[in-house]
Parts: C-alpha cells; sequence; structure tokens
C-alpha cells in the first residue's frame, strides 16, 4: 500500500511540476509578444538573427529536400507502376511535400540546427549573467535578446519549408524524369492539376508558420529559464530538440485533422 502512495505522490508531484511549468511558458510566452512592435522596430538586429537562423540553415534544408524527393520519386514509381499510372508520380511527390514532409522536415531540421544554437546562445548568456547585466542597465532582455530571436524563427520557417518542398520536386524531376525516363509534360501538368494553391500551398505555409511559433518560443524559453551551469545549459538544448520535434509533429496531426476534414 504504501509503495502505491509513493507512486500517487510522485505521480501527481510531476503533474504539479508539469503544470507550473505551461503556465510559466505561457507567461513568458505572453511577455515575448509583448515587445514584438520593439523587436521590429529593431530592423537591423531582426535581419542578422533571421541570417543566423534562417540563411545558415538553407544548405541542410536544400540538400535535404533534394535528396527526399529523390526518394519520393524512386518509392512512388515503384508503386504507381504496378496500377500503370507512373505519371501521377508529379502529383504524388508535389502534394507530400507541400501538405506535409516540407513543413514537417523543415521545421525538425529548424529546430535540430537553429533552435538548439539559439538555446545554448541564451542559455550561456544567462550563465554569464549578460542578461542580469542588462537588467541592471535598464535594457529590456526580452525585447533585446529574446524578442529578435523568436522572430527570426517565425519568418525563416515558412521560407525554409518552401525551399524544402522546392528541392523536393527538383530531386523528384531527376529521378522521375531524366533518370527513370516519365514523360516531361505529363509530370509537370499533372503536378500543376491536382495541386491547388489554397487547400495544399497555403495550408502548407500556415503549418509552417504554426511550427515557426511553437519552435521558435520553445527555443528561446528554454534557454531564457537554463540554469546558470554547464549542465543547465546542455540539458535546456536538448529539452528544446525533443519538445520542439514532439510539438511539430503534435500540431502537424492537429492541423492536418482540421485542414483537411472535410475535403473527402
Amino acid at each position: 500500500m504504501s509503495h502505491l502512495l509513493n507512486l500517487i505522490e510522485a505521480l501527481g508531484a510531476h503533474v504539479n511540476r508539469l503544470l507550473a511549468r505551461l503556465g510559466l511558458f505561457a507567461r513568458f510566452s505572453w511577455s515575448v509578444l509583448s515587445v514584438i512592435g520593439i523587436c521590429i522596430a529593431r530592423f537591423t538586429l531582426l535581419v542578422r538573427e533571421i541570417y543566423f537562423s534562417g540563411v545558415r540553415s538553407l544548405a541542410i534544408i536544400t540538400v535535404s529536400g533534394l535528396f527526399v524527393g529523390m526518394v519520393l520519386a524512386v518509392q512512388g514509381y515503384e508503386v504507381l507502376q504496378r496500377f500503370g499510372s507512373a505519371e501521377s508520380l508529379g502529383s504524388l511527390v508535389a502534394l507530400s511535400l507541400v501538405r506535409e514532409l516540407g513543413p514537417v522536415v523543415a521545421a525538425l531540421l529548424f529546430a535540430g540546427r537553429a533552435s538548439s544554437a539559439v538555446t545554448a546562445e541564451i542559455g550561456l548568456m544567462r550563465a554569464t549573467e549578460q542578461l542580469a547585466a542588462m537588467d541592471m542597465m535598464a535594457i529590456n532582455p526580452l525585447a533585446r535578446i529574446i524578442a529578435p530571436r523568436f522572430m527570426a524563427a517565425v519568418v525563416s520557417m515558412p521560407i525554409l519549408a518552401v525551399i524544402f518542398s522546392s528541392a523536393g520536386v527538383i530531386g523528384a524531376y531527376l529521378i522521375g524524369v531524366q533518370l527513370i525516363g516519365i514523360d516531361d509534360g505529363a509530370f509537370w501538368s499533372q503536378m500543376q492539376a491536382s495541386v491547388d494553391f489554397r487547400i495544399d500551398v497555403l495550408n502548407g505555409l500556415f503549418k509552417s508558420l504554426i511550427f515557426g511559433i511553437a519552435v521558435g518560443l520553445i527555443s528561446v524559453f528554454e534557454g531564457y529559464h537554463a540554469a546558470p551551469t554547464a549542465e543547465g545549459v546542455s540539458s535546456a538544448t536538448t529539452r528544446t530538440v525533443v519538445t520542439s520535434s514532439l510539438s511539430v509533429l503534435m500540431l502537424d496531426f492537429v492541423l492536418t485533422v482540421w485542414m483537411f476534414r472535410g475535403l473527402n
């Protein structure tokens, strides 16, 4: 009986800590959103953070998109040719990338490359008391440090998702048309006929925007509240990657059900 009581007590303490952290995250998110106007006014600082988070992620996004498109072309062709529909390869690849793989994989790669770096950077500022020094000099660290990095994620994610999907389509074209020999006109015409701008493209962009907001908030939150030690910064960076990845996958399911529930 005592073991059961200890288990219930431990579970309750864990739930209380989780709820407290969620409340802290909500308050922190509101504080960051309240200084967005100041962040936008400092345009040069925002551009620098977009370069750090977005432009420096272009290589991994482009190369990954290219190879994902190639894999989709190989696998899709093997399936479609069984039903005599190999010309629909362009439609299969485009819809897979624009609706799902583009926003989701780009967000996961962004979380692993850029968001983890943002968390480590802010956590190091916390450990070296740079954030405390800003407070003492009457400089709001949320407006000067946190908000620009959050906005960089929000701005970069939709652009990176588009680049990922475009690279994937190019990869599929190279494999499907140039290597396998699918008709060039059929590949592009089937893609154009099946992809709807509002249902597919805009919904994919909206997904990537939501992912950018979630990943951006998680990365700056973990960095800002990291324990001021080397182990604390390391743990915060790990939590950023894990929490961001799980959040992206969960949000993808919710958004997919909401967006495409009325199409069938």
